[in-house]
């Protein structure tokens, strides 16, 4: 019996002989074909949670076969290291984001490096260094050239006692309050910068150039919200015009209200004395509501009447116009006109205020009364003047014929996207490289003067404003046109500017004179295979994509779209199959299970509890399994007796069944793994395990099969258990590196089946099933067929018209 299997001596030893030997060091190798694999980076929080190795495991497994299939694989590793949580470390305990960020991404990286993974750590990228935020504010300054960078007024949520803007998840509550203070947290229109993303929305819609999961191109594109339709222009008593836009304008005489976002400028115009109390009561609450609870279905759309009225474009109908919080002045025009009887939304709140609801498209069989419920579907226009008697179809084109004669519309479309705005009024991001001059207005700080740096020194105020903002070294600058006094923008960068570029860095990320080195990224670029979670869909790999494409027309790249494939990993549950959390008491540690089990332990289980994108939770139990398992191989490679018997003779039934029990193994492995089937192919090296431990004890050890089989089993189980299949490789008295290894080829003599089952049918319908050699001849099998006394039943006394014969499979004999 060899010594037991001690995975805490082995992967530490392994570990240190690998850093030591840089074999997991990229230099680019052009005889081999590239490869460029990349799992989402982490956010530095400090430890190492059990779901990082679930997307991090599974990655580098199939990074590791595809270096075994003879690809030059680069798989790189960095820290997403920006955010609010270091900026509230720094607040509740008095240490500098930076000194917070760096000691979470040390004790990060030993706990990455316990894992085993082959990223090459010489690549590695934090966001938070100038030398990586430089190249942020480089792009921003090639977006503003380009005229995708612009200042706009725009919304955030604000503190009025703290006297600061507060992120997303600093506002508590169903009442909405500051969590610092529990002031109710108002809306505040701030000058803010936007990246103009919906200059490429009609782009970002075409998926036909990668492999994308079907799940993230819906969402991309329901984010995206394109719709063709009509705009039509009312024009208020005032004169002010007042565009909507639908996408039924068959409906427009039906049109008995419009509505305003109550953020809309013309609101505090039109709105008469009589009705100025009641509109700005509902507009300060409807300010204090997310647009999340502003636009659920399920919510009770109310509105207040202004006062005022606007016209109709075609008839010149007077039409009162209210507000209403279910519309968003960020959405469309932030403005529509209510058609009631032909929109759900419409209907409700015109029963609720005693609004006209006239039927102005026909459903089937109408018998001209009013409608019990809007009818949205197609039919025939009524009640439209001229028009009636058309059908909705023709009728949507001959209204908006008639609105663009009239000059009050024309045929448009729209998108639901918005451009992404990048200010956050926060320190610990990348700063925004703009001055403001009283001469020269706005200024872009010049490239030669890049980095502007994070000043060091940053106060935090317990109330949570940004230090920029009172840190006068920072604020007072001089304009770099003119020389005169002048201030710095002082906020910072969403970090989904980070994430939306660092697949690029990695290619150089200590190179000072450009984002990336150009030689590497016609090397390397694009991402070959991008995985991460779904739950990024509409954020970051929406945003990526953008700033490919801006770099494409900035020259910079010569493609489409960042990453060719994408796989979306699951989420790994407690062993109570809710989602980890500490309130819940769920959490898993993985330190705990590498401690005492060992690193390719918990590989091997994250892989092995379920399909990977579907996710699972952690059972206790399941990784006991995976244990002894493990401790199987162990003893199966190293526990095998020579005996005293003579061994078998060359190609004896025990070797052929050796190498076949091998090699259908692999065949299943290498199927799965190309496919990210994880679960399945472990479940076969188990039963391979198993069935080559029974054929030892009949004496197959003995055989000269024996040594590839161990062999090819360590090979196999390289990608998935590292440290294991190295201290086996080794014991085997095999050359390091097993990670230097070719994947093993399948032998198709040793796979092939030598019986199969073949489905006997007559006219179609499975009649018998009998067992015959998988070589069997088409003649012999319908020989086979017709000899049949199942069949025989069903065709004696019939034509035999055909005798069909899918060889491997099926005899189909068809009978009149």
């Amino acid at each position: 019996m060899s010594e037991p299997y001690d995975p805490k001596a082995i992967e530490a030893r392994w570990q240190r002989r690998w850093e030591a030997d840089g074999l997991y060091r990229v230099a680019p190798d052009p005889s081999r074909p590239k490869f460029y694999f990349l799992t989402m980076y982490p956010y530095p929080s400090g430890d190492l949670h059990i779901g990082h190795w679930y997307a991090m495991a599974p990655s580098d497994c199939k990074a590791r076969y595809l270096r075994m299939r003879g690809y030059d694989v680069l798989f790189p590793i960095g820290f997403d290291a920006f955010g609010l949580p270091a900026e509230n470390a720094a607040i509740q305990h008095g240490i500098h984001p930076y000194k917070w960020t760096m000691a979470n991404i040390e004790r990060m990286r030993g706990q990455l490096r316990s894992m085993g993974a082959m990223f090459d750590w010489s690549r590695e990228v934090v966001t938070c260094r100038p030398e990586y935020y430089k190249w942020n504010q480089w792009f921003f300054l090639k977006f503003y050239d380009a005229g995708l960078a612009y200042r706009a007024m725009a919304a955030v949520d604000w503190c009025p006692r703290c006297n600061t803007t507060l992120a997303r998840e600093q506002v508590v509550g169903a009442e909405r309050v500051c969590e610092r203070c529990g002031t109710p947290v108002i809306k505040k229109d701030l000058e803010q910068w936007f990246f103009r993303i919906t200059k490429y929305a009609e782009e970002l819609l075409d998926f036909s150039k990668m492999d994308w999961p079907e799940r993230v191109a819906t969402l991309q594109r329901n984010w995206i919200g394109r719709s063709e339709g009509t705009e039509v222009v009312y024009t208020t008593e005032q004169g002010d015009p007042i565009t909507v836009f639908t996408t039924r304008p068959d409906t427009l005489f039906g049109a008995t209200f419009l509505v305003l976002a109550p953020e809309h400028p013309l609101v505090e115009k039109l709105t008469t004395p009589e009705r100025r109390a009641e509109v700005a009561a509902y507009v300060q609450r409807a300010r204090r509501q997310t647009e999340i609870e502003r636009l659920a279905e399920d919510r009770e759309k109310t509105g207040v009447f202004i006062g005022a009225y606007a016209r109709h474009p075609l008839t010149g109908a007077r039409i009162p116009i209210y507000i209403g919080d279910y519309v968003l002045l960020t959405y469309g025009t932030g403005a529509i006109h209510a058609v009631p009887a032909h929109d759900t939304r419409d209907y409700a709140f015109a029963k609720r205020y005693k609004l006209p609801i006239p039927v102005v498209i026909a459903p089937p069989d109408w018998d001209g009364k009013p409608l019990p419920e809007a009818y949205i579907g197609e039919g025939v226009m009524v009640n439209s003047g001229p028009f009636d008697g058309t059908p909705s179809a023709e009728g949507r084109r001959r209204v908006t014929e008639a609105l663009e004669r009239a000059g009050r519309g024309r045929p448009a479309v729209t998108y639901r996207l918005r451009d992404w705005l990048i200010s956050r009024q926060r320190y610990w991001g990348t700063p925004i490289p703009i001055v403001y001059c009283p001469r020269c207005g706005t200024v872009p700080v010049p490239y030669e003067h890049l980095p502007v740096l994070l000043p060091e020194d940053a106060e935090f105020l317990p109330t949570g404003e940004s230090p920029l903002r009172h840190h006068e070294g920072f604020r007072r600058t001089t304009c770099p046109r003119c020389g005169a006094p002048a201030e710095r923008e002082t906020d910072t960068m969403d970090t989904f500017v980070d994430s939306s570029w660092y697949q690029y860095r990695y290619l150089s990320p200590h190179d000072p004179d450009r984002p990336f080195d150009p030689e590497a990224g016609r090397r390397w670029l694009p991402v070959d295979q991008y995985t991460g979670g779904v739950e990024h869909a509409v954020m970051h790999l929406l945003y990526t994509r953008f700033f490919t494409k801006v770099m494409r027309d900035l020259g910079l790249v010569a493609f489409d779209e960042p990453m060719v494939r994408l796989f979306n990993q699951g989420i790994i549950l407690g062993p109570d199959g809710n989602r980890m959390s500490k309130s819940r008491g769920n959490v898993v540690n993985p330190d705990d299970y590498v401690g005492t089990m060992g690193a390719d332990v918990v590989r091997a289980y994250l892989m092995f509890l379920g399909p990977w994108d579907s996710g699972g939770p952690w059972n206790p139990q399941g990784i006991e399994g995976i244990h002894r398992f493990l401790h199987r191989v162990w003893h199966l490679v190293l526990d095998t007796a020579p005996g005293d018997e003579t061994p078998p003779e060359a190609g004896s039934p025990l070797a052929s069944a050796v190498r076949r029990t091998v090699h259908r193994t692999l065949r299943r492995v290498t199927d799965d793994l190309e496919s990210f089937r994880f679960n399945t192919a472990l479940a076969a090296l188990m039963e391979c395990t198993n069935a080559l431990a029974r054929l030892r004890d009949e004496g197959a050890s003995r055989t000269a099969e024996w040594a590839p089989a161990l062999r090819t089993l360590v090979l196999m189980l390289a990608p998935f258990t590292p440290h294991l299949a190295e201290e086996l490789w080794a014991r085997l008295g095999q050359p390091y590196s097993v990670h230097r290894q070719p994947w093993p080829e399948v032998d198709p003599d040793a796979v092939r089946e030598e019986t199969i089952t073949l489905v006997l049918q007559v006219n179609g319908r499975v009649r018998d099933r009998v067992t015959v050699p998988a070589d069997l001849p088409a003649a012999q099998a319908r020989d086979v067929a017709l000899a049949s006394e199942k069949v025989r039943r069903f065709i004696d006394g019939k034509a035999v018209e055909d005798v069909i014969v899918v060889p491997g499979k099926l005899v189909n004999v068809v009978v009149r």
